[in-house]
């Protein structure tokens, strides 16, 4: 299925009481996919803008930096990212995002799940 650019599904809030309304575009519907597919969505964080420090529980969530620049938080080890860097945080584990940069940072956001979920 190939869906050409147009007008998308789209919303600002706040994620996880980060710092912010988020950019989210919805690139694809849950009941578009034919396995569970919960998000899959462009996300872009203005200067300053961060996703909040929370848990992915029976889910996956895969972020792929499309444009600027990052800090990942795994309630561990903050780490910046770049263009082209992937991010995989697996159920039962923990992630914020944070824009420190002059400019937007743009993700493709995706969240599998498992059948059972």
């Amino acid at each position: 299925m190939i869906v050409r650019k147009k007008p998308r599904e789209t919303m600002r809030k706040c994620l996880f009481q980060g710092k912010g309304d988020v950019l989210i575009e919805i690139l694809f519907r849950e009941e578009e996919f034919s396995t569970p597919v919960r998000l899959c969505a462009r996300i872009v964080l203005e200067p300053g803008q961060h996703i909040g420090l929370h848990q992915h529980t029976g889910e996956d969530e895969l972020f792929y930096v499309i444009s600027g620049r990052g800090l990942v938080d795994d309630g561990e080890n903050p780490q910046g990212v770049v263009p082209g860097d992937s991010i995989l945080t697996r159920s039962g584990e923990t992630h914020s995002l944070l824009n420190p940069g002059e400019e937007d940072l743009v993700v493709l956001a995706v969240i599998p799940q498992s059948p059972a979920s």
